[in-house]
């Protein structure tokens, strides 16, 4: 039997108040599939997320996350937000922001469990994160604080992680080292990144879905400069990025 896409989405709009957000969106994600989401500013992309989440619902259309419901399916979704968002000054470790990740999967009674730490331990390594486990959030860099955000995502076991804007306002090298770790990841489960940087991610990713309230999406190869003049209503100027 063939197994259910990743995530799929079938003419789905949403809007809030008068205002179109989302119009007749369809969207198959395989399962194992690298794909990024672009486009502007107020385009969608939020909306996009917080739907495939369960966090909104389409005011028409269907949503299935690996065959379920996506109230259902965020179970086996980890979620790395984009990092300005957060309160990066509350009182908490690293450790203990990424064992968060097991609440609700874990026992209701006596704390975490000893899985859960081993869990929340072995998402740190994966990250180059594990000799932060004690230092609190405020005393990381930007780079540092997006790893341990991922770590929290690997945490929850994961079968798709999903990512917003990862890398924003980090260095390029950073950004490098931070995808080259998703693109292992990916040998493991589906990866959705959005991303405002075309040119970068479309080194890493098979295809791009370039949503802009209504979406098209790409093989990598097809992305152009007329295709970028479309979707952002201005004339773009691509950058090369070389990864030697």
């Amino acid at each position: 039997m063939t197994p259910s896409p990743a995530i799929e989405l079938k003419h789905v709009s949403f809007h809030y108040g008068n205002v179109k957000a989302l119009e007749n969106v369809s969207l198959t994600v395989a399962r194992g599939e690298f794909i990024g989401v672009v486009g502007p500013n107020a385009g969608g992309k939020s909306t996009l997320l917080k739907i495939i989440l369960g966090l909104l619902k389409p005011a028409s259309g269907e949503v299935r996350v690996l065959g379920l419901p996506p109230e259902q399916g965020r179970k086996r979704i980890g979620y790395v937000p984009q990092y300005p968002r957060f309160a990066r000054d509350f009182p908490i470790t690293v450790e203990q922001l990424v064992l968060t990740a097991r609440l609700g999967q874990t026992r209701w009674w006596g704390g975490y469990s000893r899985r859960d730490h081993d869990l929340a331990h072995e998402a740190l390594r994966r990250t180059e994160t594990f000799a932060l486990r004690k230092r609190r959030l405020d005393t990381l860099s930007g780079g540092q604080l997006q790893r341990v955000l991922l770590s929290r995502a690997l945490a929850c076991e994961p079968q798709i992680l999903i990512l917003d804007e990862p890398t924003a306002n980090i260095d390029q090298r950073v950004e490098t080292e931070i995808f080259d770790l998703l693109k292992k990841l990916n040998s493991e489960m589906t990866i959705v990144v959005v991303s405002h940087d075309i040119a970068f991610i479309s080194y890493y990713v098979s295809r791009v879905a370039c949503l802009n309230r209504t979406l098209m999406c790409h093989d990598t190869a097809h992305i152009d400069g007329n295709l970028l003049d479309q979707l952002y209503g201005t004339h773009v100027h691509a950058v090369e990025h070389r990864h030697d």
